[in-house]
């Protein structure tokens, strides 16, 4: 019987729906929601995930704060178990336009940081201790590592609300997806400060799932560009820290379940790896400003 649950953002497919089955495999005590923006891709997921009973599908769009704060409200009334993981998972990269999300915000910063900034403050008080919050972030975040993506560009989380003048090139739009991954990292650290790291009965820790080929984030590539990913990039897994969806998924669920880990936090893990992540994610000062910002911007939702 089912006693603990762990709420997946993006879960639908993907590292997130991996996540969620490698969980339901490894303990009959895990419940999981899946909280996803499209409620039938969701109910669609529940059902190839094959666990009667232990699957919830509630519907999550992080480019709303105001989804996010009524995925929250609905949360008593879901009739899970105690909810003792957080995965932080949802990501999208764009490369092309000026899209935004309800609340006005650039949609790659609003939706792979504020919504999930969001969602942990208004879950914090609802989650049973001992808990784990797991922010998927990505080794992109790092300049000082080849990864074919440029390097991350934090000022102010104030100049990432808006999209550049003239809207997003190739270019510019991969940028602000590492400068996001970015901002993931930061918001962990900031948030692992604020909680005493750990004395609240609260782990943080971030993950890099490592290349996926077959993930969904060259969804807004061209055409050429989606045919190259689909086609060249299953023959880089013989490359380090390129792994399939499934295995970075059970990564994941390692962070969110491995008793080996109780009381780790404030730990960035690449795959199974617990390594240093870059430079900047370490600077105070910028975690702070986003952290503020950040604040600013949900509490004005309410």
């Amino acid at each position: 019987m089912s006693d603990k649950t762990a709420i997946i953002t993006g879960a639908n497919t993907g590292l997130g729906f991996e996540c969620a089955r490698a969980l339901l495999e490894s303990d009959p005590g895990w419940h999981v929601v899946l909280a996803v923006r499209d409620a039938e891709r969701g109910a669609d997921a529940a059902e190839r995930l094959g666990s009667p009973g232990r699957v919830t599908v509630s519907e999550l769009d992080l480019a709303s704060l105001r989804s996010v704060h009524d995925f929250a409200g609905r949360l008593p009334r879901l009739d899970v178990p105690p909810v003792t993981a957080l995965v932080c998972n949802a990501g999208l990269q764009m490369v092309a336009g000026s899209q935004a999300t309800a609340d006005g915000y650039e949609m790659t910063f609003g939706v792979n940081h504020l919504g999930h900034f969001a969602l942990v403050q208004h879950l914090l008080e609802r989650l049973a201790t001992p808990a784990r919050i797991v922010v998927v972030s990505s080794g992109t975040h790092d300049p000082d590592k080849f990864t074919g993506m440029p390097a991350p560009r934090y000022t102010t989380a104030d100049d990432l609300l808006s999209p550049p003048p003239g809207g997003l090139t190739g270019e510019e739009g991969r940028r602000r997806y590492t400068t996001s991954k970015l901002c993931n990292l930061l918001f962990s650290y900031e948030l692992d400060r604020r909680l005493g790291h750990g004395a609240r009965g609260i782990t943080v820790n971030a993950f890099d799932p490592g290349l996926m080929p077959g993930s969904g984030l060259a969804r807004d590539y061209s055409g050429v560009q989606r045919m190259a990913w689909r086609l060249f990039m299953p023959a880089l897994r013989i490359l380090p820290n390129v792994n399939s969806p499934r295995r970075s998924g059970a990564n994941l669920a390692a962070l969110v379940a491995g008793p080996d880990l109780d009381g780790v936090t404030g730990a960035y893990f690449e795959g199974s790896r617990r390594i240093r992540s870059s430079r900047d994610s370490y600077d105070g000062a910028k975690a702070a400003d986003l952290w503020q910002v950040s604040e600013r911007l949900v509490s004005a939702v309410g």
